[in-house]
């Protein structure tokens, strides 16, 4: 996992696989357009644990995945 926000709330150690790390989280993808005005266009990924709080909002920003 490259992104150290998700890596540090997940207590990650960097060794974990995708598959590894897929246990541990809830995760959606969408292609996301706004439906009013210019604004961010492309794929949106929200990541949830198992724990009440607020989930991760991720997008592609220079073809990287950063948290917004």
């Amino acid at each position: 996992m490259e992104i150290p926000e998700v890596k540090d709330s997940w207590g990650l150690s960097g060794d974990e696989t995708p598959e590894e790390f897929s246990e541990m989280v809830y995760g959606a993808k969408f292609h996301f357009v706004p439906m009013t005005g210019p604004g961010y266009v492309g794929d949106l990924y929200v990541l949830s644990g198992d724990a009440i709080g607020e989930p991760f909002t991720l997008i592609r920003k220079d073809n990287k995945l950063v948290v917004v």
